[in-house]
């Protein structure tokens, strides 16, 4: 893959402490960037991907409360209180 150049303007003291900061770690302005142009991709990337997925999932919990496959309230309290339970208990248990 070929190089090419990227110009931008940006305030001369921003520049001049990004080289301080730069130099500080023993890299150059230029690879700082480029690092810092890969993560932005990879993580935009990344949002993307993870958008999809949840966009997915909320689908498939609409689905599923649609065709009536849904948990009453009164279930899930009741679950959530008897794993409550139990991890006090395995805390006052490690004491």
């Amino acid at each position: 893959m070929g190089e090419a150049t990227f110009t931008f303007r940006v305030d001369e003291a921003l520049k001049s402490a990004f080289a301080d900061a730069a130099k500080a770690h023993d890299r150059t302005s230029a690879q700082l960037i480029r690092d810092f142009m890969r993560a932005y991709v990879t993580d935009a990337r990344d949002a993307v991907g993870h958008d999809d997925w949840f966009r997915r999932q909320v689908q498939i919990g609409l689905d599923s409360a649609n065709a009536g496959r849904l948990i009453p309230a009164a279930d899930v309290d009741a679950r959530f209180a008897a794993r409550r339970a139990a991890t006090r208990q395995r805390l006052a248990g490690s004491k």
